[in-house]
């Protein structure tokens, strides 16, 4: 096991003077922490002992009973084969399915480049990771057909089709019918990883993997870390019957099960709240955010480095027409601006890599003016 990359450049942010583009976190006026103070007054008012002893590890009813509903108008939950369980942030519901599925030396095939807190979960278990390259609209199929036929050992497919990190593309309805189809044929599940779903701020949302699952193949996890707040560390997993009563069993020998007061005050905001008005509320956050950081970027970046243009989630993604992207991600620290160096993304990090990840939701929009400006000047000295 390895520390995670982005962790150890955010350590470069604990110099005040340091504008990180580094991390992922939601902005700072997304939280409702009035509304969160509200409740959790409320909860350990009238049902204290409820929050604070020992619970069941499939998570709090309620909240359980929520999920399943929301899911089902999405067409994400069959009722006869389906069922939910509260983990600790999307996180655990990724490291829980890898204990349970993947056997010491199975294959676990990835977008490249992926979420590095995934990566590390999957090295953990001792898991073959295979990367495969990422188009303008998602994975690539041929190669991803390619990679099932090699390792007949593959445990799962691993996606986030929506606003990827670190890349911010979306993957085209087509290409999630044909992901389906080959996990299908070749007998694999697909895990689904949607923490931005509901932070679309362009266009139409495009139907999820698992909403288009006839066969029980797809495993999806949602949190919501990023719709209401990452502390809270509630997220979950749905996904077949026999899955979940196995995941139930992980569980149990290592968080015994989430912290339910956080599950309550979950529970309580969006039954209690015009949830959907709350992300409106966001996705206008960020589709500003987002569209500062991009026309800040068009107007002062040298136009031989390219950018993703998001529509939606935290993340755009830059590429340098060439050179040392490493160097390029140190000589911005030192110059007072953080980015993540793309490698840290990648199955095999020694792999050749050009890009590199900002985040445009926790820094300031003065911030992110200046921190582009700075950015730029960087790159004007190696890039026209």
């Amino acid at each position: 096991m390895q520390p995670s990359a982005i962790r150890e450049i955010l350590k470069f942010t604990s110099d005040p003077t340091v504008i990180s583009f580094a991390a992922g976190n939601p902005a700072p006026e997304a939280f409702p922490v009035e509304e969160v103070q509200r409740i959790t007054n409320e909860i350990l008012t009238s049902a204290p002992i409820d929050a604070l002893q020992y619970s069941i590890t499939e998570g709090y009813t309620p909240l359980r009973n929520w999920i399943k509903e929301d899911l089902a108008k999405k067409n994400m939950f069959d009722k006869n084969e389906d069922e939910v369980v509260i983990t600790s942030g999307a996180q655990q519901a990724i490291e829980v399915v890898t204990k349970e599925i993947c056997n010491e030396g199975d294959v676990i095939i990835c977008e490249a480049p992926t979420f590095i807190g995934s990566l590390n979960a999957f090295r953990s278990y001792n898991a073959k990771l295979v990367g495969v390259e990422m188009e303008d609209d998602g994975i690539n199929i041929e190669k991803l057909e390619d990679a099932l036929k090699k390792y007949q050992r593959t445990a799962f497919i691993y996606l986030i089709p929506n606003f990827q990190n670190p890349t911010g593309k979306t993957m085209s309805l087509e290409k999630r019918k044909q992901v389906l189809a080959l996990a299908e044929k070749y007998n694999v599940y697909i895990l689904e990883d949607n923490p931005y779903g509901d932070l679309r701020y362009i266009g139409e949302d495009v139907p999820t993997i698992k909403s288009l699952d006839k066969t029980g193949k797809v495993l999806y996890a949602g949190s919501f870390s990023k719709v209401l707040a990452p502390g809270l560390r509630v997220g979950y997993l749905c996904a077949p019957q026999n899955v979940i009563s196995k995941a139930v069993v992980c569980m149990q020998v290592s968080t015994v099960h989430t912290s339910i007061l956080p599950q309550m005050i979950c529970h309580k905001f969006v039954t209690e709240n015009d949830f959907e008005a709350h992300l409106e509320m966001l996705r206008e956050i960020y589709r500003k955010k987002a569209d500062l950081m991009l026309t800040n970027l068009k107007m002062y970046m040298p136009k031989s480095i390219k950018f993703t243009e998001p529509e939606g989630g935290l993340f755009i993604w830059g590429t340098l027409p060439d050179g040392d992207m490493s160097y390029f991600c140190k000589k911005a620290v030192k110059n007072k601006v953080a980015v993540v160096p793309g490698n840290a993304f990648l199955t095999n990090e020694n792999d050749p890599c050009l890009s590199f990840r900002l985040n445009y939701s926790t820094p300031t929009d003065e911030q992110i003016v200046e921190g582009v400006k700075i950015l730029a000047e960087v790159a004007k000295t190696m890039y026209k």
